[in-house]
């Protein structure tokens, strides 16, 4: 395979065991979100939840293929009903509630289930006292749900209020891409916000942004390095240490 960073050329098998980072430049590819729960989660400790709640298509959506059959393909791809895995396991031994967006099903974009499964995180990481931990790789808002997917902004933003109310911790994690309305509801709402390295992260890509203002661009404006500049990410972590980083923090909070 090419890194598609320096394009070098590389052993599959020796990206895997790199944990999906290229060992060259330390480029971080995309993972799905089993692989994801699995490099955070203690072996075997994830109980997924909430896994048969699936989309629907009350719009009838269709543009150059239907949503019926978009879906049905990325469900077969994915070995999921939609883009997000969530359900209470441990990390480092400490219990967490965690949730993983899926890029192999429409590019992690987030249609109803998706918010109400984020909200339902939430909601159970309050009753329970335990950290939230949501990782974040998306396109956006899930265009051919319309209405019903913007909504699942202020659906997911008032659950993590009412989180914040009851003492809990959200620990959100940015990895490449974070973008759109996931970028403008729950991802960057958290009590801390982890980054991966050179992850892209905004709400309009960066061509769409040049041509509204018509300026140049400063040259990676809109990855995690700028954005922790700016103040708008708390730390940028490598794949290999966020397992001991999450820890430490939950530690430090008392969680």
């Amino acid at each position: 395979m090419r890194c598609p960073s320096c394009e070098a050329m590389l052993y599959r098998k020796n990206v895997e065991q790199n944990l999906h980072v290229c060992p060259d430049c330390d480029h971080h590819f995309r993972i799905d979100a089993d692989e994801r729960a699995r490099l955070l989660c203690d072996p075997g400790s994830l109980e997924p939840m909430w896994e048969n709640l699936a989309p629907k298509d009350p719009l009838n959506f269709v543009d150059l293929k239907s949503y019926r059959d978009r879906l049905a393909t990325d469900q077969r791809k994915s070995g999921h009903l939609d883009a997000l895995l969530c359900g209470k396991g441990y990390i480092q031994g400490r219990g967490i509630i965690i949730a993983c967006m899926d890029p192999r099903l429409m590019m992690g974009s987030m249609g109803s289930v998706v918010g109400e499964k984020v909200a339902r995180c939430a909601e159970l990481a309050a009753e329970t006292d335990l950290p939230l931990i949501v990782v974040s790789c998306s396109g956006g808002a899930r265009m051919q749900e319309s209405a019903l997917s913007l909504m699942q902004m202020s659906k997911t933003s008032a659950a993590l209020a009412r989180l914040d109310e009851a003492g809990g911790l959200f620990i959100s994690v940015l990895s490449d891409p974070t973008t759109g309305g996931v970028t403008a509801s729950f991802a960057m709402l958290g009590d801390v916000i982890i980054a991966e390295p050179r992850a892209l992260i905004g709400f309009a890509g960066p061509r769409v942004i040049a041509n509204t203002v018509r300026e140049e661009l400063p040259e990676g404006f809109q990855r995690s390095e700028h954005l922790l500049e700016k103040g708008f990410v708390d730390r940028i972590v490598h794949r290999r240490d966020l397992r001991s980083e999450i820890s430490r923090l939950i530690d430090y909070t008392g969680k």
